[in-house]
């Protein structure tokens, strides 16, 4: 019997031995699996019901997994896991530029999909946060004003900013730690947990995607630092309000 607690799980894949397996493995976590072998199919599924995350296969037939992945961006933060026999970093990169939270290549270990899986759904849910409760956090810095509970970004020019679960994860972990450098590292730990792997390039990604939203203030692109050989600072002093 399905609990009404129970997070909502897409898996959008066309392989039916991968579907199969992925949605076994999900439900056994105690979570419910709506499997879609295209992106039509799952487009159908949203019209009946919401779901909490996606798994998205890249070479789906038809529309295809980072087509998906963009116009899901386009109109939502639905917490998106590509997952691709095409190990190549440029895939990888573009999953994470138009808007993907997470990409893990296949064959995938399946305590890690699971670990991921887990993550992205911390962030969405704003409970159990691998970098500490939020707690009605409002910070103000450089003009700028950060509600943190509603992840509610607005500019000093009054322009509304959204985050994926992944930018929101990374900002905390710097306006936390405003004008000190924080490693890859540090970055890493605190924002994905023990499942990011040493040398996961998907922080420094996330964070140049974050950068280009900041720069939608012509002074917000200079708010986070690269410190060669040391990793990242926030530069701004920061305030809670």
């Amino acid at each position: 019997m399905e609990s009404p607690d129970s997070p909502h799980i897409a898996v959008i894949e066309d392989d039916d031995e991968i579907r199969h397996l992925v949605g076994g493995l999900l439900s056994r976590e105690g979570m419910t699996v709506h499997p879609c072998r295209t992106a039509a199919a799952f487009d159908t599924l949203l019209g009946q019901r919401t779901v909490d995350l996606a798994i998205i296969d890249i070479m789906l037939p038809g529309e295809d997994g980072l087509s998906l992945c963009r116009r899901m961006r386009a109109i939502g933060d639905l917490p998106m896991l590509i997952v691709s026999a095409r190990s190549d970093d440029v895939d990888r990169i573009i999953g994470l530029e138009i808007g993907a939270d997470d990409y893990l290549p296949k064959p995938f270990n399946p305590r890690e999909l699971v670990a991921r899986v887990r993550a992205l759904l911390r962030r969405s849910r704003g409970s159990e946060s691998m970098i500490g409760p939020s707690g009605g956090q409002r910070y103000s810095f450089a003009g700028w004003v950060w509600d943190v509970d509603a992840r509610s970004l607005v500019s000093p020019d009054a322009v509304p900013v959204e985050l994926t679960g992944g930018e929101h994860d990374l900002l905390h972990c710097l306006v936390t730690h405003p004008q000190r450098v924080l490693s890859r590292e540090q970055l890493l730990d605190w924002s994905r947990g023990r499942e990011a792997a040493p040398f996961d390039r998907t922080i420094d990604v996330q964070l140049g995607r974050l950068r280009r939203k900041l720069a939608v203030h012509p002074q917000g692109e200079a708010l986070i630092k690269t410190v060669r050989g040391g990793g990242y600072v926030f530069v701004a002093p920061v305030r809670r309000v």
